[in-house]
């Protein structure tokens, strides 16, 4: 398994807001290169992310499921990659004083990704999920910034 923390100096109630925006989940999941799709009552549990990732000419599409939602608190997604299989991803919000203390668990469920699981494919996994949870920090503390300034906050149609 690998887990990421990260101190995010906004409101769990604001970071929350991000998580329950599945278009804007480009934003900040790294390696996603579209959000094809998103169910409307997304992050209610069986909701559905369609993405598209990868890096340059390499892509495939990944389905990304709603298996735990607790609002603003708690998101477990399952994400499907095919032919890689499956990752579990468990999002947790914790408050710590006005800010939110974001732990990231990730871990394979299903395929070739749980023959490889271990140190060097867990290392590699928290690499990337500490660079996403640095972009998920950057846009939660610019909007929560700009809602302190009065600007207007980014909703899904803007």
């Amino acid at each position: 398994m690998a887990r990421n923390r990260r101190l995010i100096l906004s409101s769990p109630s604001e970071v929350w807001d991000l998580l329950s925006d599945g278009h804007r989940y480009g934003e900040w999941v790294s390696g996603t290169q579209q959000v094809t799709a998103a169910d409307p009552h997304w992050p209610e549990v069986g909701a559905r992310l369609q993405v598209r990732v990868g890096v340059g000419p390499l892509v495939l599409d990944d389905t990304c499921v709603v298996r735990i939602c607790e609002p603003g608190r708690r998101l477990e997604l399952e994400a499907k990659a095919d032919p890689f299989g499956a990752a579990r991803i468990a999002m947790n919000l914790i408050p710590w004083g006005e800010n939110t203390l974001f732990v990231l668990d990730w871990h394979p469920l299903r395929g070739p990704g749980t023959r490889m699981h271990g140190l060097p494919v867990d290392y590699l996994v928290s690499i990337r999920n500490g660079m996403m949870l640095t972009k998920l920090a950057r846009i939660a503390v610019r909007e929560h910034r700009d809602s302190a300034d009065g600007a207007p906050r980014r909703t899904r149609s803007g």
